[in-house]
């Protein structure tokens, strides 16, 4: 049986997709930062793998692919999912702040990663990272969110024609509004009110962002639309390197992505490599 990792799958994307990804016939390693909050998740899918990891820490991740080694012998595909939302500018905000954005958002992928290629390399399997529309659009108020983001393409778009030559199949899944937790962990983030009672001069563009938001919030999609496009990249006999997880995802990113779906970009690149 195939090996695939999880990551955050303690609500929303990550749970729907470690679901669906069981469905489709993986033995399912789902991780999260508190294993206590597994419950949801056990309750749909009694026989997951559950395992701590929270991608911030280099030996969380070490003893989480490890043992994922260990005890099943292979890795087959990683999902990067696990992330946290925020909002914010600068003048508003610490330095600090922004870089605690990055470690989560960016950082976090990039350890996950590391850790899993060499097994992902001997299984000639998928990589799989849950991005953002933000990742192609920056977005006002979302300056650090979006920079991670786009990190994250980057990083991926690059790293995709070198392990590809290697075996290894590289997507990323751009959602846009998604009906989940991530939502009220934006808030939690920074609490909203406090942000824009000390917003000064910045206070009546961000009620103008926030009621602009509310509004696309209010017809996001569900959770398990958005998995049900991370696991058809799983499961893909040629899987591409962009997908959009709704319709208004494709034509928002589409305003800057002539290439929408990125085998424009990746046919370039890869045939930098020879043949």
């Amino acid at each position: 049986m195939k090996i695939a990792l999880v990551t955050g799958t303690s609500t929303g994307i990550g749970l729907e997709t470690a679901v669906l990804a069981a469905k489709a016939g993986y033995k399912v390693v789902a991780t999260m930062r508190n294993t206590a909050k597994a419950a949801a998740l056990l309750e749909r899918l009694p026989d997951a793998d559950v395992r701590q990891l929270d991608v911030t820490d280099p030996d969380s991740v070490r003893a989480c692919v490890d043992g994922v080694i260990a005890d099943h012998g292979r890795l087959d595909a990683l999902i990067n999912n696990a992330g946290a939302g925020h909002l914010g500018t600068i003048e508003l905000e610490s330095v600090d702040d922004v870089r605690d954005v990055m470690e989560v958002n960016f950082f976090g992928v990039v350890q996950v990663t590391k850790a899993a290629l060499p097994h992902l390399r001997a299984a000639e399997g998928r990589l799989i990272t849950v991005t953002s529309v933000g990742g192609v659009v920056g977005q006002p108020f979302n300056e650090a969110y979006c920079a991670a983001k786009f990190a994250v393409e980057g990083w991926m778009e690059s790293l995709a024609p070198v392990v590809g030559k290697l075996g290894v199949a590289v997507s990323v899944i751009e959602p846009g509004a998604v009906a989940t937790e991530f939502v009220a962990n934006v808030r939690a983030d920074r609490d909203v009110e406090a942000l824009v009672a000390g917003a000064g001069d910045y206070q009546s563009v961000i009620n103008s962002y926030l009621a602009r938001t509310q509004q696309a919030f209010s017809a996001a999609q569900s959770a398990r639309e958005c998995a049900e496009t991370v696991v058809g990249a799983l499961t893909a006999a040629e899987p591409r390197f962009r997908y959009q997880s709704s319709e208004s995802a494709v034509g928002f990113t589409a305003v800057k992505l002539a290439d929408a779906d990125g085998s424009a970009v990746q046919a370039l690149t890869t045939s930098w490599l020879g043949a």
